[in-house]
């Protein structure tokens, strides 16, 4: 299974990430394992996929919000751009092979499902009603940001 959604015409167009963009999402990473949970007034999770054209473990910072015990969502945002996250497309082509860390859990595996249909208004619902900033998010770009549920295995 991959998760598929249209590319927008409207967004910022994709940069390529040089050393010090590399070195910024490497160093926030390690801000969110070491000092916990939240960034820019936002819960946050390091979330770990596998490359689907690499084969190569990939980590990167991401909010998230809670579904449950053992459930979290998160939002395919990239930075207001046309194009989704590659973290997106590696949990489409390897739902099974991801895992998060949470300040105060560890290390969790979880299983990648994108929402569709009622169950992602649903969650759009609570996504905006918890985080404005999304519907300004949304407005900068004309694709529909995806949202991914993680459940714990």
């Amino acid at each position: 299974m991959t998760f598929h959604t249209e590319p927008g015409a409207r967004g910022r167009r994709r940069m390529r990430v040089g050393p010090v963009g590399r070195w910024v999402m490497h160093r926030t990473t390690n801000q969110a394992r070491r000092r916990g949970g939240r960034q820019i007034g936002m819960n946050v999770l390091v979330l770990h996929t596998v490359g689907r054209k690499s084969g190569q473990r990939r980590a990167r910072t991401v909010s998230w919000f809670a579904d449950g015990d053992d459930a979290w969502l998160i939002v395919a945002v990239a930075g207001r751009s046309g194009r989704n996250p590659d973290w997106y497309y590696n949990l489409g082509v390897n739902p099974d092979q991801a895992s998060i860390d949470l300040p105060h859990r560890g290390t969790i595996r979880v299983h990648a499902e994108r929402l569709e249909g009622d169950r992602r208004a649903e969650a759009w619902q609570r996504i905006t009603s918890e985080q404005p900033r999304y519907i300004r998010y949304q407005a900068k770009t004309d694709r529909q940001l995806p949202i991914i549920r993680l459940s714990a295995v």
